[in-house]
C-alpha cells in the first residue's frame, strides 16, 4: 500500500530544506555533500528533492547539465505551515489551546516570563 503524502516535511525533506536554506540554492551533489551523518545516496537526494519540488518547497533551475534547487518557501513559511497543522489537527484549531500546552509543559526562566508577559500585554492592548 503506498505511503499517504505528508502535508508537512519529512525528516528527509527537512535535512534537504536545512541545507538548501542555509546555502540559498545548491545542485544535487552539492546538497548531497552538506548533510553530514547520516549521508544519503545521490538517488535519495535527488528523489526527495523532486517530492519538494512537487510539494511546491523548491525549484530548480538548469545550469549546464546539473540542477540547480533553490527553497520557494522561506524558514518562517514552513514554520508557519507546521504550526496551523499541529493546531489544526490536535487542537481544534485553538492556537490558544497550543499555547497553553506549551507553558504548562516548559520551564521558563526569567526572561521567558519577561517576554511572555509582553507579548501577553501586547495582545490585550490589540483587542480594545
Amino acid at each position: 500500500m503506498a505511503r499517504k503524502k505528508s502535508a508537512t516535511l519529512t525528516d528527509a525533506e527537512l535535512r534537504l530544506m536545512d541545507v538548501l536554506w542555509r546555502e540559498r540554492a545548491a545542485t544535487v551533489g552539492e546538497v548531497a555533500a552538506a548533510l553530514g551523518d547520516p549521508p544519503l545516496a545521490y538517488t535519495t537526494v535527488l528523489t526527495t528533492l523532486r517530492i519538494l519540488e512537487t510539494k511546491g518547497y523548491v525549484t530548480h533551475r538548469a545550469e549546464g547539465r546539473a540542477f540547480v534547487y533553490s527553497p520557494k518557501v522561506d524558514r518562517d513559511e514552513a514554520r508557519a505551515s507546521v504550526i496551523d497543522y499541529v493546531v489544526s489537527r490536535f487542537f481544534e484549531g485553538s492556537p490558544r489551546a497550543l499555547m497553553l500546552e506549551l507553558l504548562d509543559a516548559e520551564r521558563l526562566d526569567a526572561r521567558d516570563v519577561a517576554r511572555v508577559r509582553a507579548l501577553l500585554e501586547k495582545a490585550t492592548e490589540d483587542e480594545r
